[in-house]
Formats: structure tokens, sequence, C-alpha cells
């Protein structure tokens, strides 16, 4: 049997931390940063986990 190989897009996106957790960057956060408030600025700049179903596909991805 081959062996399992990353999804870069994936690998490039996500990082699993020391725990085995998954961590994510949040969305909107790039552009027409004007018009959005800074406690929602501040909200979206903090990471995320990957949680659930997702998480497992994503595990799948990166070969963890």
């Amino acid at each position: 049997m081959p062996k399992m190989k990353t999804h870069k897009g994936t690998a490039k996106r996500i990082k699993i931390t020391s725990t085995g957790k998954l961590t994510r960057r949040r969305a909107f956060g790039n552009h027409m940063l004007a018009k959005k408030s800074k406690s929602r600025k501040r909200a979206i700049n903090t990471t995320a986990t990957v949680t659930g179903s997702t998480a497992k596909n994503v595990k799948r991805a990166l070969g963890v």
C-alpha cells in the first residue's frame, strides 16, 4: 500500500497544536476593513479551532 499524501493546500492553512487540535485563521480579514468595527476586526484576528466532522476530514487530508 503506498503512503498517504498530505494535501498541501490544507497543510498551509491549518496547523496542529501539541494536544492534537486543529487551528485555522478566520475569514473576512483581508480587505474593506474601514467599515468593520474594531471589536469585529479583533475577533477576526484570533485563531479558531476546527471541530466536528470537518476536523476528521482535515486530519485525513493532513495524514494525521
